[in-house]
């Protein structure tokens, strides 16, 4: 009898899913694996960081002044006497905070939006696009200053406010993905069972169109953090004593050629955590690319 026969059978082989095929792939990019663990560091530090420090953020001693970098205070301190290190942190937690709330804003803004327009199609998906090329026609910055001088300085505001225009894109990527994916035979299985266009929409398109968004997702949220550094830089953004990165740059470039520590630092901090967002943005669109894929 053949030894093949007598042999137990062979155990079928395991598949993989696409999301498990990503992470495999992400690993392997150190670029995009550092970056994820120079934010998670970042993010961790931000938020315990001024838990455990002896000094509060808006803390004054005015006989310091402004101080280098010292045993007691080691980023120095500011023209007041604050110690820069816990302002630093404390400012992290709100720029990552703008960052990541008005992602999330412009992120559900412009996933449904962009789906409803992709799926429904005709007329009143171009009616819906001409909305959006006008909106990109608006100076975004103005836009934003516009709708904080109407409606007020606070920092909830500047979350919508920033959020209600950066969405834009997102709603154009999501239509261009919704558009292919409507015409694939699963969506005609859906809609030949009935199934209204909330259901498909929800339940069955953007499950299938979520690794775009995630990809685009990464690379808004430096770009809001950008906008955010922007408004402070012009005095539209965070207001005193409150603290963000974009605060501590526009008080540090103001004083730079006397305390250059107050520029460095926050700005070093900046830097390295948008560059980092833009590692993890391009790992995760190489690893979310099937065509990558060595299968």
């Amino acid at each position: 009898m053949d030894a093949a026969a007598n042999s137990p059978a062979a155990a079928p082989e395991q598949g993989s899913s696409l999301w498990h095929d990503a992470w495999l792939r992400l690993r392997k990019n150190r670029l995009a694996v550092a970056g994820l663990a120079f934010l998670v560091f970042v993010a961790v530090t931000c938020l315990l960081g001024p838990l455990f420090s002896p000094y509060g953020y808006e803390e004054q001693r005015l006989d310091l002044g402004a101080s280098p970098p010292g045993a007691q205070h080691w980023l120095g301190t500011d023209t007041l006497g604050r110690d820069l290190l816990v302002r630093t942190l404390t400012g992290g937690r709100v720029s990552l905070g703008v960052g990541l709330a008005a992602t999330f804003v412009a992120l559900t803004i412009g996933v449904v939006y962009g789906a409803v327009a992709g799926f429904v199609g005709g007329k009143r998906d171009a009616f819906m696009m001409r909305v959006v090329d006008i909106m990109y026609s608006l100076p975004f910055p103005i836009f934003v200053i516009l709708l904080m001088v109407f409606f007020g300085r606070n920092i909830i505001l500047l979350f919508v406010a920033i959020g209600a225009v950066e969405w834009l894109t997102m709603a154009r990527i999501v239509r261009s993905q919704v558009m292919a994916v409507k015409r694939m035979e699963f969506i005609e299985a859906a809609r030949s069972l009935g199934y209204g266009r909330r259901r498909i929409i929800f339940r069955h398109i953007l499950p299938n169109i979520l690794g775009p968004v995630i990809v685009y997702t990464t690379l808004t949220i430096p770009a809001v953090m950008l906008l955010e550094a922007f408004l402070s830089f012009l005095g539209l953004g965070v207001q005193p004593p409150m603290s963000s990165w974009g605060v501590l740059i526009k008080d540090g470039a103001e004083k730079m050629e006397e305390f250059s520590w107050l520029l460095v630092f926050p700005a070093a901090l900046f830097s390295l955590t948008l560059l980092s967002l833009n590692f993890v943005g391009d790992g995760l669109r190489d690893a979310l690319d099937v065509r990558s894929s060595k299968d």
